[in-house]
């Protein structure tokens, strides 16, 4: 039995109505309990800000793209060198550093748990496999359901619960977390030579829409009665004039579920842009963020760009084809079977260039539009804006409009005309920016019960310990207080273990793996199914039986079971 006290703590938890409160928290092998004994491992906080660790709900850390973005640029992999100290392995990689890179990182700025945002599920190995060298993270996966030739026959064919049992078999299979739909049928399309405008275009060979395709997810997704909804990268992702797509998108989104969203729609600011073309590019932040307000079955996570070197990656391939053509830079595509596909690219976005320095105040403008921080996740859709490493920046400009004028005093004049940032007085409180970070997405993932994004009674005992007095900080003006001090925790707690202490990692391999297993009812289980198998027979290069990932793969997880309502 191991216990920890962690004393004088000024604690927000947003998730228990504790709104900055001195106080103690007790630790019990890994869970938070109401008291500890005399000889439990003291920590005293002194009056830090103490926090539940930080959840990154889309991020792109593990599995094949990753890998490849990796390889593909070496001066990438020079940058952020780091020695074998102690416990710590050598790092590399600056915008897709190495696993264990990742991993320091995330726990030096006290995050606990990593979403990743896109996994095909025929290379679900490649991204089991990395999970386990993530050591100071639980992890899990969206698995990729946008081109899915099984997925799209059933919803062309009207039959959503036949579409249910599909997405139970590849969740399962796979050893997934959520449904993921990236430009739904979009990069389907491209396989073929076409892509889609929006939400209403057919693709081709399967007579379904992107709207069928999102509404018919949605539906069987709570058939499933899984713990996150759909998860969604909107189509005609970085294009002028895109708004008016994402508008549709949202506007034929059903509220289907009483404890959370229906629609989790993710790096909303690269989805948010006006104009017909670069010349008259412009901010539409205002008119999402009107649109997320009326809509509580929606959330979004920002997407925030920074300025600087990184590299984007999505199964988006034809918006990386297109954004190679802009470019000129490298660029590589994959496609996945019958499942998925892919594109990479590096980038470099410059303060001095109008298209990117608007891109940065669209990310800002939504974090600041949506009412609700539950409804507005903090993220940077690492690494597409910009490397996870730049959150406390984020943070920073969304607490301080002294430190927001600041940097856009910095930026290409002709931005004012087109974005409404300088007219924007709203700053985060420590609140908001704990909602942001850690309850919003504990709370969007389904995840709460599960004892993340809070410090009560039985919750997993995941802490951030920040060196900031609240007492004597003022973000308002102090930013550079802010950046330093979500930078580097004084302690991140993982199940009850210290594994950073002032930016020192040490390895206990307590990091687990959440993943879904829907229970449907035998005439909807796909393992029995003809059609469904004589499809693997016919078109996959592997076989049925050799599909799905072994639990080898997975040697420390929780498997969420859910029963179906079909």
């Amino acid at each position: 039995m191991s216990e920890l006290l962690i004393k004088n703590g000024y604690v927000i938890d947003p998730l228990n109505d504790i709104h900055g409160e001195i106080m103690d928290i007790a630790v019990r092998d890994g869970r938070i309990v109401e008291s500890v004994g005399n000889a439990a491992d003291i920590i005293d906080a002194h009056g830090m800000l103490t926090l539940p660790g930080g959840i990154d709900s889309h991020t792109h850390i593990c599995g094949t793209k990753v890998n490849f973005g990796r390889y593909m640029s070496p001066e990438d992999m020079r940058a952020g060198r780091t020695t074998r100290k102690g416990d710590m392995h050598a790092t590399s990689g600056f915008s897709v550093p190495t696993t264990y890179g990742n991993s320091y990182r995330y726990s030096r700025m006290g995050y606990t748990t990593l979403l990743e945002g896109a996994m095909a599920p025929m290379e679900a190995r490649h991204t089991h496999e990395e999970f386990q060298y993530t050591p100071l993270q639980d992890c899990m996966a969206n698995t990729l359901f946008d081109g899915n030739w099984q997925a799209l026959e059933a919803i062309g064919n009207g039959d959503i619960k036949r579409l249910a049992g599909v997405l139970a078999w590849y969740l399962t299979a796979s050893k997934g977390f959520a449904v993921k739909l990236t430009n739904p049928g979009g990069t389907e399309a491209w396989g073929f030579g076409n892509d889609v405008s929006c939400i209403n275009d057919k693709i081709e060979h399967f007579n379904v829409s992107p709207r069928e395709i999102i509404t018919g997810m949605i539906e069987a997704n709570e058939m499933l009665n899984l713990p996150h909804s759909v998860h969604l990268h909107c189509n005609n992702l970085g294009k002028p004039g895109n708004y008016l797509c994402t508008l549709d998108t949202y506007n034929s989104i059903p509220d289907l579920n009483e404890k959370r969203q229906s629609l989790y729609s993710t790096h909303v600011q690269f989805h948010s842009y006006g104009g017909t073309s670069w010349h008259d590019f412009c901010s539409k932040a205002e008119d999402i963020a009107r649109s997320v307000n009326n809509k509580p079955q929606i959330v979004i996570d920002s997407g925030q760009v920074m300025f600087g070197k990184t590299t984007t990656m999505t199964a988006d391939g034809p918006m990386e084809f297109n954004l190679y053509r802009l470019y000129h830079n490298k660029w590589s595509n994959h496609d996945v079977e019958l499942e998925t596909g892919s594109g990479i690219i590096p980038v470099l976005y410059r303060r001095k260039n109008l298209v990117n320095a608007v891109m940065w105040a669209i990310g800002l403008e939504l974090a600041l539009l949506v009412d609700s921080p539950w409804q507005c996740i903090l993220a940077t859709d690492n690494p597409n804006g910009a490397p996870f490493v730049k959150y406390p920046e984020v943070m920073a400009l969304l607490m301080s409009k002294k430190y927001r004028d600041a940097e856009f005093a910095t930026v290409d004049p002709a931005t004012e005309s087109r974005v409404s940032l300088p007219a924007l007085d709203r700053e985060l409180d420590w609140e908001e920016i704990a909602i942001a970070t850690r309850a919003a997405q504990a709370k969007a993932l389904g995840l709460v019960d599960y004892g993340k994004g809070h410090l009560g009674i039985g919750a997993d005992a995941d802490i951030a310990i920040y060196p900031i007095d609240v007492s004597s900080t003022d973000p308002t003006t102090d930013y550079e207080t802010i950046i330093n001090g979500f930078s580097t925790t004084d302690y991140t707690i993982k199940l009850g273990h210290v594994v950073s202490r002032k930016g020192t990692c040490s390895i206990d391999n307590s990091n687990r793996t959440f993943w879904v297993r829907p229970r449907v009812p035998d005439n909807y289980d796909m393992n029995h199914d003809p059609a469904f198998i004589d499809c693997f027979n016919k078109y996959y290069s592997m076989r049925m039986a050799n599909y799905p990932v072994q639990e080898e793969y997975a040697v420390r997880n929780i498997c969420i079971e859910t029963e179906a309502t079909l």
